[in-house]
């Protein structure tokens, strides 16, 4: 489990510090009913994370047991190759301020504070789903997962540490919100503030350094 748990820390963390999420979950705090909201659209993406490794957890076990050889390596590889070129694209494209296609567009971004919260867990849920980078995130840590054999139980366990883990950014600001709505406020918008304002320097950074990790291991795991 722990050699497996090292496998995915890489994954996690390229998933993690991208920073429209918790600018999102932010947002959602500050409006009125903020802390439903902001429990509503973490609660979707969740959903939505958990759904997915287990359509795909089952699709990748099958593979793992009809090419046991091979076909996790592979898969694996490959994937961790798609998560480099997409990082390292998203990096140029943020470098020369181009837009990026799994930021939400401006509008959408202004409608948060109006949303209610079922609304709020659909917008959560959709964030995960239509998201290029964090469908190929997911599918890399359900594939390292199955490969490793672990058995049900294990496996289930792993995936569901990983998808709680992706979380750990936004479940601070939730958490403290929760604990002091009051003082907390100006401390929230001061965090926004510096994401928004370093959005883009954080986003090159991350994308470059885990982009160009992941097209290593890609390429080395495919030259064998």
């Amino acid at each position: 489990m722990n050699d497996v748990l090292l496998q995915l820390l890489p994954v996690l963390l390229a998933a993690m510090l991208v920073p429209v999420y918790p600018i999102v979950v932010l947002l959602l705090l500050q409006s009125q009913g903020g802390l439903g909201k902001a429990i509503a659209f973490v609660s979707g993406a969740i959903i939505v994370r958990l759904a997915q490794g287990v359509l795909f957890g089952i699709v990748f076990g099958a593979v793992a047991q009809t090419y046991p050889e091979y076909g996790p390596d592979i898969i694996a590889s490959t994937l961790l190759l798609v998560i480099g070129i997409l990082l390292l694209v998203a990096a140029y494209k943020k470098w020369r301020k181009q837009a990026d296609p799994d930021d939400p567009p401006p509008r959408w971004m202004a409608a948060l504070g109006g949303l209610t919260a079922p609304r709020a867990l659909l917008a959560g849920a959709l964030y995960v789903a239509i998201s290029v980078k964090q469908w190929v995130f997911t599918l890399a840590a359900i594939d390292i997962i199955a490969g490793a054999a672990l058995g049900t139980d294990a496996s289930l366990a792993a995936y569901l540490l990983f998808s709680l883990a992706t979380q750990s950014l936004v479940l601070l600001p939730i958490l403290t919100y929760a604990a002091a709505p009051q003082q907390s406020a100006r401390w929230l918008t001061a965090a926004q503030g510096w994401l928004e304002r370093n959005n883009r320097t954080i986003m090159v950074g991350v994308s470059l350094v885990f982009g160009v990790y992941f097209l290593f291991k890609g390429v080395s795991g495919l030259i064998g």
